[in-house]
């Protein structure tokens, strides 16, 4: 009954508009970094608003059917990325996927299985057709350090590594909507040349040399660290990504920007932080199940103190988790019953918001905060255009604020306040740039009243917050 209901679902979102169409590799080119290296965007120049969701098991436990419900949603919410792993963590070596086949046919793991990696390319196939892109990992961490995870290392070679990589880059090099993500929740520290050697093998497959232009890369970290750590000077690490846990309270402002700030300049984002329906700080006793204000804090903190992006992850998604499977840190209901949590819908209004004002000019800048800061789940984050056109404060918990109109342009200004629950905005109105200064209390106040402010230079003739640009 189950899976009828599933297919019958899966066909209607199929036939619906998804927002994920709104630009495709199809018609823009590959993802690249964006000259000045803050940013990615498309080959043709279109700005690409890396927005993630993390469906580590997309590949192992999910069948066809299921797979066009779960992408068929995110690409309507305005998702732009699935984080999916090849050879997955929870026994993706040794526990057949959804039509009872593993990724290799001998004992040694080294002679990958056509069956199973034929489900693979029509996954991504599929992803491509709705207009997502595929972050791809090789494979899970514990198949290179087995820390945790059920393994086993696999990848205790430089040789094997690269031989993997070739194999991976060979077959999907002429794939577009593939960003590679290597390693996977790991701390890197004795197995750098494990992961290096990955990598080239993957730019050997897809270009028969070491030429990593056509490879987008980066690597996932374990909790509290990021790739930056051990690969920022490494030619092929594209972008630094972060994995910022499971903790609600999190700096993570502060961890954005120090990476931000180092050299060369790379793109920073976090790849994993504080998932939906997730036991907060992994107790559930005492913190509860983390609920979409202490989700949602993640994106506008991270990307208006300059990630380029955010992933999303929801408990029972990543695990793909359904009554038949063993549960990893209990999650509250099944995968297909948390597609429809708000806080995933909430994450494209977030996009819509950051696509609906200049996108390559931006930059992260506090300064604009006179008075009102404050510490913790109260912090206010703030970004703006660098040639003044627009300014944006995210204030946590409804917390009142001064601003600096200097650092605005135009003698005229706009201001709004975005409700970050439901994607609208309440028109605050205009007033002349003259005082230098102007103080801004959100609408409500309290843990969950989270608002963003919007202030526009008038002559620039922005459409709504939230509303697509022309």
């Amino acid at each position: 009954m189950k899976k009828n209901l599933l297919s019958i679902i899966a066909g209607i979102l199929f036939m619906m508009p998804c927002n994920g169409l709104w630009a495709q590799t199809s018609v823009h080119g590959r993802i690249v970094v964006h000259p000045e290296k803050r940013y990615l965007q498309y080959e043709d120049g279109t700005p690409f608003f890396y927005l993630g969701d993390t469906a580590w098991e997309l590949f192992h436990r999910l069948n066809l059917d299921e797979t066009r419900m779960y992408l068929s949603d995110r690409a309507m919410k305005g998702y732009t990325v699935i984080q999916a792993v090849v050879l997955a963590e929870l026994d993706g070596l040794n526990t057949p996927n959804a039509y009872g086949e593993r990724p290799f046919t001998d004992k040694d793991y080294s002679v990958p299985n056509e069956a199973y990696f034929k489900h693979v390319d029509k996954v991504i196939e599929l992803a491509d057709s709705l207009g997502l892109v595929i972050g791809l990992l090789p494979t899970w961490g514990d198949k290179i350090n087995k820390a945790w995870g059920t393994g086993p290392v696999i990848f205790d070679t430089e040789e094997r590594s690269e031989a993997y990589g070739h194999f991976l880059g060979k077959r999907y090099g002429d794939r577009k909507n593939i960003i590679w993500i290597l390693g996977g929740d790991r701390n890197y520290t004795g197995f750098e040349k494990i992961i290096r050697a990955m990598a080239k093998g993957i730019a050997m497959g897809i270009s028969g040399k070491e030429d990593y232009t056509k490879c987008l890369m980066t690597v996932h970290p374990c909790g509290g660290e990021s790739s930056a750590k051990w690969f920022h000077q490494d030619e092929w690490l594209d972008f630094n990504m972060q994995q910022n846990g499971h903790c609600y309270d999190t700096n993570v402002w502060e961890r954005i920007q120090r990476e931000y700030n180092l050299t060369p300049v790379k793109p920073i984002m976090d790849g994993e932080p504080l998932y939906d329906e997730h036991p907060v700080c992994f107790d559930r006793a005492k913190h509860g199940t983390s609920m979409d204000f202490q989700t949602r804090r993640f994106f506008y903190h991270e990307v208006f103190s300059g990630a380029f992006g955010h992933t999303q992850g929801c408990h029972a998604i990543w695990q793909m988790w359904e009554p038949d499977k063993e549960p990893v840190n209990g999650p509250v209901r099944p995968w297909y019953e948390s597609l429809g949590l708000i806080a995933s819908y909430q994450m494209g209004y977030g996009r819509a918001l950051m696509e609906s004002r200049p996108f390559f000019s931006r930059i992260p800048d506090q300064s604009i905060i006179l008075k009102g800061q404050q510490d913790g789940t109260r912090h206010l984050s703030a970004t703006r255009d660098k040639n003044g056109a627009f300014a944006m404060v995210y204030s946590e918990q409804g917390e009142p604020f001064e601003i600096d109109l200097n650092k605005l342009s135009g003698k005229k200004l706009k201001a709004w306040w975005f409700d970050v629950r439901s994607g609208e905005c309440l028109k605050i109105g205009e007033f002349s740039n003259t005082k230098g200064s102007r103080k801004f209390c959100p609408p409500t106040k309290g843990k969950g009243n989270d608002w963003v402010l919007v202030v526009d230079d008038v002559s620039y003739h922005f459409p709504k917050p939230g509303k697509p640009i022309k």
